[in-house]
């Protein structure tokens, strides 16, 4: 079939990879609300055609936390990436390292940091979730560290999972239960079989051989089912700075006075960030969250953001909003299980090539002069005014003593739940 966007690769993977792992990937939280919202909200904004203006010599090339980019654009770190198709994150971390952007590689993974960094020929990010066995959560920052993995992105909206109704429908699990249902969805996916085959990686790579008692893949869910950490708060950042050492993401921001407290933290980056409408329902999309975040932190750390980016133009739309740079998820995950490491090269450059063309027709040439200029006035969502008077407050405020702001309360109240 002829490919010509996101939504073709999208159609392809649901062919290609077996339900109950793209239903994972696809899925929102409870009624999937946010899901939607995520992309709706992006549709909504229109975008201002200029003509007659010199479109020759264009750039798409930023930098994201310092590095360069070919586009404003990473990849998102998505769990079990590793069955959408066989050896999925090393694919992906080399289609991103080949076209010039960052790879995030998930905690939960099927690849493993070693085996992503052995295929890599740029440093690639680790995301991490932080659990219980903190033990264990130092080794792994350890050896994010010992791969030269050049940011940690901490993510923060998952202390508890939220739940999604698909998963449950389905019986998901590593690797699927042969069940009736199941055997015949994998008889229809006879590539995804194969590949399967061939590869050896088939569990958590990064959580296997690093856990205490946890003999066979049952058990390891187990574990990894009763880690998550309720009890995470902004306490936790410091020693997880320490430990890492680097520069430092902290995803799942959708509030201001979270944002504050990242920037407290020390974070170099957030990325707003709803978890791709997989956690709370009902939470506001991610690009009309993005207006009071930077209302609220300035320019006093870079400003990210994931959720409902589909094409080249959702990419531009949240940069002239004031996004540093965004993240591909389910778009390269429908890439990925459609053809592979061709299939998120294929998303890429479809992401890439609509980014440019809307660009130009927009009368720019250079990613960095673009901003609201080129946004239909009344279309897209902008910064409440509660956000504003923040923002003003805080530039004529001392910033170098935490006791200073009224969001130092907060930190404490926070801390002690």
């Amino acid at each position: 079939m002829t490919i010509t966007c996101i939504n073709d690769l999208q159609r392809l993977a649901k062919r290609r990879v077996p339900k109950m792992f793209y239903d994972y990937a696809d899925s929102g939280s409870w009624t999937e609300s946010t899901y939607r919202a995520n992309e709706a909200d992006f549709a909504a904004i229109g975008l201002r055609q200029r003509v007659m203006v010199d479109m020759d010599n264009r750039t798409l090339r930023t930098t994201m936390l310092g590095e360069e980019v070919a586009m404003p654009v990473a990849i998102a770190p998505t769990g079990l990436t590793g069955m959408q198709h066989a050896d999925g994150e090393m694919l992906a971390a080399r289609a991103a390292s080949d076209f010039g952007i960052p790879f995030t590689l998930s905690t939960m993974s099927i690849c493993s940091i070693e085996d992503v960094a052995s295929v890599s020929s740029r440093p690639f990010w680790f995301q991490l979730y932080v659990m219980r066995d903190k033990d264990y959560i130092g080794r792994l920052i350890d050896r994010a560290k010992a791969a030269e993995c050049s940011a940690l992105v901490l993510t923060a909206d998952l202390q508890i999972i939220g739940q999604r109704h698909k998963d449950l429908i389905n019986g998901l699990s590593v690797p699927p239960r042969p069940t009736v249902a199941t055997v015949l969805d994998l008889a229809t996916k006879w590539r995804w079989c194969a590949g399967m085959l061939k590869t050896r990686r088939h569990t958590f790579g990064n959580i296997a051989g690093h856990v205490k008692d946890a003999e066979n893949l049952s058990s390891l869910s187990k574990w990894t089912a009763s880690q998550f950490d309720p009890s995470l708060s902004w306490d936790d950042i410091k020693w997880i700075k320490d430990r890492w050492g680097g520069k430092l993401i902290i995803k799942g921001i959708m509030e201001p006075e979270d944002a504050e407290l990242a920037v407290q933290a020390g974070a170099d980056a957030v990325i707003v960030s709803n978890h791709g409408g997989r956690q709370l329902d009902g939470a506001a999309s991610s690009i009309s969250a993005l207006p009071d975040i930077l209302a609220a932190v300035g320019d006093r750390t870079e400003v990210h953001m994931d959720g409902g980016i589909r094409s080249g133009q959702d990419v531009l739309k949240a940069v002239a909003m004031g996004a540093k740079g965004v993240y591909l998820g389910r778009a390269f995950l429908y890439g990925l299980g459609a053809m592979g490491e061709q299939g998120v090269t294929k998303s890429l450059e479809i992401i890439h090539k609509e980014l440019d063309t809307t660009l130009a027709l927009c009368g720019l040439r250079d990613i960095h002069d673009v901003d609201t200029r080129i946004l239909r006035p009344g279309t897209y969502p902008v910064a409440s005014s509660q956000s504003e008077a923040a923002r003003e407050s805080r530039r004529q405020e001392p910033h170098d003593v935490l006791g200073s702001h009224p969001e130092h309360d907060l930190l404490n109240t926070t801390a002690g739940q």
